[in-house]
């Protein structure tokens, strides 16, 4: 009889991880963190997904028939899915969706999922058409977004402030079952899914101090650490009680420029500071990883290694600057009697920022520019970097799917170019990049994007990291998705 109490309780245990910070929105249509884009694994489905071994294979879609130009194609959604509040999943919902992130008056910072997609038709009960305004040679690929159900709002005209973004409803494996007081966040396993969860409950809990969810993890507080900081490697290698798991990121960090904004509308400003950070140091406190010289990491086909990083060139820094006007007086940098000073900007969330910032003030200020830092919180980050475009530089990272589209990110109306990087030839590139069907002239358009975009320097480009998470050697068959993590959860058990 008390086996057969240890043994229910066993199974009955939740899976307890940590996020430095807890999502204020839950609604896939404005994910800006990777926090918001793990619980959108745990609790929406789109109509593809990635294999275990990464190959685009059907989620919410049952089949599809690309038409012979590739403007089109059917798609048949699967008949046996429920939402998480019982509604009976449709084609209406996939048309739904995809209006909605088409919606300029939604202002979703996913809008460019769908911006190849020129209109959706629901054919039937269960049959969408899409039709595309270049032909696609693999539109599957692309349909990775998650799919929002169309009952639960009054429009596709969707605001961030919608009641959607506490009370979700999705398709997937789990369903979002409370808020609590802490701030964490209790997932319940959706007992009506397809292929029910194996772990009956997930918690979210919020954890702001790294070195404190490590010690969490090795006092059996948490089960899972979803990156481990580089010094606390060695400890919990050396913990029987903890598994590692690497993985590698599609994610890269950087610096990001306000063109709109003087002086840093001048590439000759821009590309002395950035000939004056040292990123190899920057990088040494906060863990390994690649340096890069540009918008992909390196094991992308698309990443050109015929340019170089930038380095750190005191000198040619000085020179570009003189070549701006300015003039070194003292230890500082002056132009017009006003010296060259800039704020740096980071979210309080982003993982290692505060070291990476503060370094960076002294490697700046060490080289004669005034220097004032400010971390912020998710609505200020919101208000001041996406809306009021109100800043000099900010420390960031972007994560991407297998697809590494970077369009929205410098294409002159691309819905993430907050920077206000204009390039015709990088527009033009972005569209061959899009339309072609031929993989090697993508390639091809990409790598010479990656060469102009270096030395137009809107951003600096800086580091992919070696990442590790670490279970509590109590979890079994972990398999941990690189770009999202939590997509194959519903596998792992306890």
């Amino acid at each position: 009889m008390l086996t057969s109490l240890l043994i229910l309780s066993a199974s009955a245990a939740p899976l307890r991880y940590a996020e430095d910070q807890s999502p204020a929105i839950v609604n896939p249509l404005f994910t800006t963190t990777m926090s918001e884009a793990r619980i959108d694994e745990l609790l929406f489905e789109g109509l593809f997904t990635d294999s275990q071994e990464l190959a685009t294979t059907p989620m919410l879609a049952e089949g599809f028939t690309l038409a012979e130009d590739g403007r089109s194609m059917e798609l048949s959604v699967r008949q046996d899915v429920r939402w998480h509040d019982g509604h009976r999943f449709n084609a209406e919902d996939v048309v739904f969706t995809i209006e909605a992130l088409k919606n300029p008056a939604t202002l979703s910072t996913e809008a460019g999922r769908v911006s190849w997609i020129e209109t959706a038709e629901q054919l039937d009960t269960f049959t969408v058409r899409l039709t595309f305004s270049e032909p696609q040679a693999r539109p599957q690929d692309k349909l990775f977004f998650k799919i929002l159900p169309a009952h639960a709002f009054g429009g596709t005209t969707i605001k961030r402030t919608d009641p959607f973004r506490t009370a979700p409803i999705g398709t997937g494996s789990y369903r979002l079952d409370r808020y609590n007081e802490d701030n964490s966040i209790t997932l319940s396993r959706f007992v009506d899914h397809r292929t029910a969860a194996r772990i009956p409950e997930i918690v979210m809990r919020e954890v702001s101090d790294k070195n404190y969810q490590a010690k969490l993890l090795v006092y059996e507080s948490l089960e899972a650490l979803v990156r481990v900081l580089p010094r606390d490697l060695a400890v919990l290698q050396n913990n029987r009680g903890v598994e590692l798991y690497p993985y590698q990121t599609n994610s890269w960090w950087y610096l990001g420029f306000n063109l709109s904004r003087a002086p840093f509308d001048d590439v000759a400003v821009r590309q002395a500071i950035a000939s004056l950070v040292d990123v190899e140091a920057l990088l040494a406190p906060v863990g390994t990883g690649d340096v890069l010289s540009g918008p992909f990491v390196r094991s992308s086909p698309y990443y050109n290694h015929d340019v170089r990083p930038r380095a750190h060139e005191p000198s040619t820094a000085a020179d570009l600057l003189e070549t701006a006007g300015y003039v070194l007086e003292g230890s500082g940098w002056m132009k017009d009697d006003a010296p060259l000073s800039l704020r740096i900007s980071a979210h309080k969330s982003l993982e290692s920022a505060q070291e990476v910032v503060i370094n960076l003030q002294s490697q700046l200020q060490s080289a004669g520019l005034k220097v004032e830092v400010d971390f912020l919180d998710d609505a200020a980050w919101k208000s001041s970097i996406w809306s009021d475009r109100d800043y000099d530089l900010i420390l960031s990272q972007w994560s991407f799917d297998r697809n590494e589209d970077v369009r929205e990110q410098f294409h002159s109306r691309g819905s993430r170019n907050f920077t206000g990087y204009r390039s015709a030839e990088v527009d033009s590139l972005l569209e061959t990049a899009r339309s072609t069907r031929d993989p090697q002239e993508k390639k091809a358009a990409l790598r010479e994007l990656h060469a102009i975009v270096h030395a137009d320097t809107p951003m600096v480009f800086l580091w992919t990291l070696d990442s590790y998470s670490a279970m509590s050697a109590r979890v079994k068959s972990v398999i941990i998705h690189p770009f999202y993590y939590f997509t194959w959860a519903g596998d792992w058990g306890m």
